[in-house]
């Protein structure tokens, strides 16, 4: 039944504890000025241009600022730069606030903002790196201490949005540092509302208030985050009092916990949407085989046909409502509705098992094959169970699909290296040619193009058109650029899209969030009531 089965197993402590919440849930938190937060996904690095992923920048966030920042309601909004503009086609200035000081009380200066914007290039090791954030800068000056003047090599109107990608690092505290040199707190100098104070890889972060900031002061003394990658146990610990807050809130538990005086919601869609990187490379693919275990010569995900099947046996509709209790809305898409570059035109592939049997045999696969399928246990809503629940669709069309799910700080690194077949992965962006370039764009690592396209599609039909959509300041051209890029993308089934999902934390009674539609989970927008 769609892994309700083993969702209801999954949760059953959970039921028992809720059960009880009234009296679980603390009635006195810890001391009034210190925050106790659980998150679902491991932090792997406090390095901000190490290893371009969620969890990591959503941590940084709170050590480092950037250029240009985004507001809840994913806008740009001045961040370390007051104000920017464009002074031709190719130049870009950037005006920074003045008064602004490292976390060692040195200032922040055009210099420190310059080697930032150079460092992400000169990772050669990162497995997830920044660099398409910052390929298109072609000259880079400081005006003076407090002014930058940036030149990209043509006409390109996204720049701001992808600085605000870029955390500014102090460039003598990082000069010679090493990505550990971040990780023990050594190069840990930043400009952002609080202050390192210990990393206990894999258990909890904690960090101080920045008594210097520059903009709203934290309501927070210090804040710990501690790393709760199971659902269960982390919303056991804020209904045992452990935590304040939780994000990720198991979807099978939040009508119970809407009902839960002592325990308030906070809720947002999300620009994050789920879908399928497949293996289109021209090589024997490592988990595919006949369906005893012999591998197959030719890899089948390189034929359209075969992955259209793949897209036509997902009931998305049942995966949305049963595996992700409602909070997630079917995807056509890259990138969300309301998102700019979201192509209204495209359509949420239909559930035709039937019509998928019929490619497969088309393309030479009357009886199917067998496939893994691959995905992390700790990142995403409900991960591991769409995972299971994919291997089901698939059984019914006859792909033998088995379930392989691996923590985040391991899946990745596979993943990037090339060692599925297929992959799930979870984007958001706040704009559809930026996820083209990265997710789908022509892998090429002089231009940082296609760092996360896993599969190895290509098509230059689509990298022209995004490279159209980025050129133009123009916004409509922009955008109609971008949609009809996605359209022949995802009409190929580059990559096959299941949802977009929504993001919900929970917090103890007294406290308030300011919902994030990046699903960022950022210390200093919680406030006591």
């Amino acid at each position: 039944m769609l892994a309700m089965q083993i969702k209801k197993t999954a949760f059953a402590a959970i039921v028992a504890v809720l059960a009880l919440s009234a009296g679980l849930v603390a009635t006195a938190p810890a001391q009034a000025a210190d925050l106790r937060i659980g998150l679902a996904a491991d932090v792997s690095s406090l390095d901000p241009h190490y290893l371009n992923i969620a969890p990591n920048i959503a941590l940084a966030s709170h050590l480092f600022d950037t250029l240009v920042a985004v507001s809840p309601d994913g806008q740009l909004i001045p961040g370390l730069a007051s104000s920017w503009r464009a002074v031709d086609a190719t130049t870009w200035e950037f005006k920074l606030r003045s008064g602004v000081k490292f976390h060692d009380g040195s200032d922040v200066t055009a210099e420190d903002v310059l080697f930032s914007l150079d460092r992400p290039a000169k990772l050669v090791n990162s497995p997830g790196p920044f660099t398409s954030y910052t390929r298109q800068i072609v000259g880079k000056r400081a005006v003076d201490r407090a002014t930058i003047r940036l030149q990209t090599a043509a006409p390109y109107g996204p720049l701001p949005l992808d600085l605000s990608s870029i955390f500014i690092v102090s460039k003598k505290a990082a000069q010679q540092a090493s990505s550990e040199d971040f990780n023990s707190g050594k190069a840990l100098v930043g400009s952002g509302p609080f202050k390192f104070v210990r990393f206990q890889r894999g258990d909890r972060i904690e960090l101080a208030r920045n008594e210097r900031y520059w903009g709203d002061r934290p309501a927070w003394d210090k804040v710990t985050f501690r790393i709760i990658s199971s659902s269960a146990p982390r919303l056991a610990a804020l209904l045992a009092g452990d935590v304040d807050a939780i994000e990720s809130v198991p979807t099978a538990d939040i009508a119970r916990l809407k009902n839960n005086p002592k325990v308030h919601l906070e809720q947002k869609v999300s620009w994050r949407t789920i879908f399928w990187l497949l293996d289109q490379s021209a090589r024997i693919s490592p988990f595919v085989t006949d369906k005893s275990g012999k591998p197959l010569s030719k890899n089948p995900l390189q034929d359209i046909r075969v992955r259209q099947a793949i897209s036509k046996a997902i009931n998305r509709e049942a995966m949305a409502s049963r595996t992700m209790e409602g909070l997630a809305l079917p995807a056509s898409n890259i990138v969300a509705p309301g998102i700019f570059g979201h192509n209204p035109e495209l359509k949420v592939e239909k559930y035709d098992p039937e019509g998928a049997k019929k490619l497969l045999a088309q393309a030479g696969y009357p009886d199917g094959f067998a496939l893994t399928l691959h995905g992390p246990n700790n990142r995403y809503i409900n991960d591991d169970l769409i995972v299971q629940t994919m291997a089901q669709f698939l059984n019914r069309i006859g792909i033998q699909a088995k379930v392989e799910t691996l923590p985040l700080s391991v899946y990745f690194g596979k993943a990037r290296n090339g060692e599925f077949s297929a992959s799930l992965l979870g984007w958001g962006s706040l704009a559809g040619d930026f996820a083209l370039r990265t997710l789908l764009g022509t892998p090429n690592p002089e231009t940082g193009w296609g760092s996360w396209n896993w599969g190895k599609y290509s098509n230059r039909t689509v990298d022209g058109l995004v490279q159209e959509a980025l050129a133009s300041v123009d916004d409509a051209r922009r955008e109609a650029a971008a949609k009809k890029a996605a359209a022949i993308a995802l009409g190929d089934y580059a990559l096959v899209p299941l949802h977009h999902q929504y993001a919900t934390w929970a917090m103890r009674k007294g406290l308030r969030y300011t919902a994030r539609t990046d699903e960022f989970t950022f210390a200093h927008q919680f406030q006591p009531q």
